[in-house]
């Protein structure tokens, strides 16, 4: 699939059955789109995806809804006369001519880096703008300040996300190569810290939903490096198989051993992380029993069919196997999980 410009691609996360991708266009004109790719039981991308119109500007970051399959939230720009002005759209398809439009935030002069749906409650919201992270409750309208930035020689939060454990109350922060996790009862109050987690800056961020105190990290190093949050001395795996920045790393949601990273040296890696997974103990005692042999850690497969930056790499939620990734040349690649991977993983 060939488009405009893009650097935006997420999972549609509410919807288990079919295997879905939303696309969004960074073009300067005024007729972004966001594009609903499905993919067929052959794994083929479908010829003709549904598109619908982002009349807002040029998007940098979409996300979809884990409760709601018709909700997504869009970071856009757009120009008017020589002022760029961000602001974050929440989005309800397919009638996308009906979005609300009393729902979005200026950037005021800063940017708007990501809004993400809350993990448990569907009504909160979170939007890293401007060296802050605000709460929105949908329902009131109202945004509460949870974590801010308040040196001036302290850089800007990059992004932010939630973790899916700890009741949904903790929101982990980018800035610079600092990992920064606030507790959001209580207004800039700091559940953990990893200083310099990279030797520049960090780029992305993912939690491993199936071990509570586990994240994947990516940053302009070309690094990526799995912490604990209770000990944030050390990473408990690194990997520095990327030649330029990583741009993005996923956990996988059933079998947390794989991870996907992607890189402005147009590479996606799937690597396998197996002594720190969800999965070790057990695979350890099948081992020991001389059944079963058990992935070994270590780069698994290079997928080198993007010519351009890979901004975006992400795991269907329908099928643990199939993953897309994005470069900025508009190109959508949906790929599998090698047949010998899968099997060992499973046999």
């Amino acid at each position: 699939m060939h488009t405009t410009k893009a650097r935006a691609l997420v999972s549609q996360l509410a919807e288990n059955n079919e295997i879905r991708f939303f696309i969004a266009t960074q073009s300067l004109k005024p007729n972004n789109q966001i594009h609903l790719l499905e993919v067929n039981e052959d794994g083929d991308a479908a010829l003709k995806p549904t598109i619908f119109s982002h009349p807002y500007g040029e998007v940098w970051k979409l996300n979809s809804s884990p409760h709601d399959a018709n909700l997504l939230v869009s970071c856009c720009s757009s120009q008017q006369g020589s002022q760029v002005s961000m602001r974050t759209m929440l989005l309800t398809l397919p009638d996308v001519s009906k979005m609300p439009k009393n729902f979005h935030w200026m950037g005021m002069g800063g940017e708007v880096k990501t809004t993400e749906f809350h993990p448990v409650d569907s009504n909160i919201l979170a939007t890293v703008v401007d060296g802050k992270v605000l709460l929105m409750t949908r329902a009131e309208s109202q945004t509460r300040v949870v974590a801010e930035v308040t040196s001036k020689n302290c850089p800007k939060f990059t992004s932010g996300k939630w973790s899916q454990h700890h009741q949904g109350n903790q929101f982990i922060t980018l800035h610079d190569c600092t990992i920064r996790s606030y507790d959001i009862r209580d207004s800039n109050h700091t559940a953990w810290t990893i200083e310099d987690a990279h030797a520049q800056l960090v780029r992305d961020i993912d939690c491993n939903p199936n071990k509570q105190c586990h994240i994947v990290t990516g940053g302009d190093d070309g690094c990526i490096k799995i912490w604990d949050s209770r000990n944030t001395k050390e990473a408990v795996f690194v990997r520095s198989d990327h030649s330029h920045w990583v741009w993005s790393v996923r956990f996988n949601t059933f079998h947390d051993q794989l991870v996907l990273s992607s890189s402005s040296d147009s590479k996606v890696l799937l690597t396998c992380a197996s002594s720190v997974s969800s999965e070790a103990q057990a695979d350890d005692a099948i081992t020991e029993g001389g059944s079963k042999e058990r992935l070994h850690d270590g780069l698994l497969q290079t997928f080198e069919q993007h010519e351009d930056s890979v901004y975006c790499v992400e795991w269907s939620s329908a099928d643990p196997w199939t993953f897309a990734s994005l470069s900025y040349d508009g190109r959508v690649i949906v790929s599998k999980v090698p047949r010998q991977y899968k099997y060992q993983i499973l046999l």
